[in-house]
């Protein structure tokens, strides 16, 4: 029997913009939108969902991510403001952006996505924006412009800045009570 695992490719964050990241989400849970919030735990910025994966092929994956994260140079990213897609007046997906070393993030995703399509996986048709994904809106309404005017307001909030030194690869395990995340893999940087 051939076992499938839900697959991702991520730039895990520090316990310092955790932990602001976690005080950002509170400040915004205060409205009455309905949201369910991402987990601080759980918080990563997600360079190439992959979706299921054969166990057999995990190795290919892993192997083609260090190859190509080997050929960025490490890099800071500057991790600040909060936004919504589509757009605040209608926020679908609430996310913590980046600033600085944002350029340096989508060549990193360009260059992993680039070396997985010979593999099978497709290549995204939109421009990667870096975001670090803290809520999804279950429903719409009055309630969720009081979000949409606080997603404004902390437009530019500054939340610290991460060295960004290897891409990870994870497994996730869909519960009730949330996924679980397992590390299957690193992709190491190259010097800068």
């Amino acid at each position: 029997m051939k076992k499938i695992h839900r697959t991702f490719i991520a730039v895990e964050i520090n316990n310092a913009v955790r932990d602001r990241a976690k005080k950002q989400i509170a400040a915004l849970a205060g409205t009455a939108a309905d949201v369910k919030w991402v987990e601080p735990h759980n918080l990563h910025f997600t360079l190439k969902f992959l979706g299921d994966v054969h166990q057999h092929e995990l190795l290919d994956v892993c192997r083609a991510a260090a190859r190509e994260a080997a050929k960025i140079p490490a890099f800071d990213l500057e991790v600040c403001g909060v936004g919504a897609f589509p757009n605040s007046a209608r926020p679908r997906t609430v996310w913590i952006g980046a600033k600085e070393g944002v350029d340096s993030m989508i060549a990193l995703h360009d260059q992993i996505e680039a070396a997985l399509a010979p593999l099978g996986y497709r290549e995204e048709h939109r421009q990667f924006q870096p975001h670090l994904t803290i809520g999804r809106v279950r429903g719409m309404g009055e309630s969720v412009a009081g979000l949409g005017s606080l997603l404004q307001q902390y437009a530019d909030a500054p939340l610290g800045v991460i060295d960004v030194q290897k891409a990870t690869i994870f497994i996730s395990t869909l519960t009730p009570d949330g996924p679980i995340y397992e590390v299957v893999g690193s992709a190491t940087l190259g010097k800068a």
